[in-house]
């Protein structure tokens, strides 16, 4: 197995130090992720650009995590799983929703149900939602802004969650109780 290091702010290369600094200021520490994705300044600088763009989106905090939830569910990272399940518990989001999303089951919320189906399109066709696909996400009350947003969370997501997956990121202390591992059969 590969061995990627695991950087600090201090042993980060220069480029990187300043995006591993936001991360700090954000969580209180550097996320292992990050301190992985340092070993790239650029991956690091877009990884940190577009989580910071998509928190900028018309979708709310909830609707934020649901699109990270079904992606991280979808592409099978158990990292960002029980990170955004920590996150989404933070916010004060449902919890059967949350664990509809880690079981990878229908949501009991309809509108937030079709965001996490539309999503989880986004992610198994890689970006070929039918029209009607679209439609029927327009129909539950979103815009086409939203649409184009979900591709940028999405965006978001494979960046860590590849990564993920290729350096082994280990859990940070604050996934505690949030370990995941995909279901072997789902219902979504």
């Amino acid at each position: 197995m590969n061995t990627f290091p695991s950087y600090t702010i201090e042993t980060a290369p220069a480029a990187s130090k300043p995006a591993l600094e936001d991360a700090k200021k954000t969580f209180g520490f550097v996320p292992n992720l990050q301190s992985h994705m340092a070993e790239s300044p650029e991956l690091l600088a877009g990884y940190s650009a577009l989580w910071d763009l998509f928190a900028r989106s018309t979708l709310t905090p909830h609707e934020q995590q649901v699109v990270y939830l079904s992606s991280n569910f979808e592409n099978n990272c158990h990292y960002c799983m029980a990170g955004h399940s920590a996150l989404a518990r933070m916010i004060k989001m449902d919890p059967a929703v949350i664990a509809a999303l880690r079981d990878g089951e229908p949501l009991p919320d309809p509108k937030l149900e079709a965001l996490h189906r539309f999503t989880t399109i986004v992610v198994r066709e890689r970006g070929f939602a039918s029209d009607a696909d679209v439609e029927a996400f327009l129909a539950a009350g979103f815009t086409r802004q939203n649409v184009l947003e979900v591709i940028l969370g999405v965006a978001t997501k494979v960046m860590s969650n590849y990564t993920n997956h290729v350096v082994h990121t280990q859990y940070d202390p604050f996934m505690k109780g949030n370990e995941w591992t995909k279901p072997a059969k789902t219902t979504a």
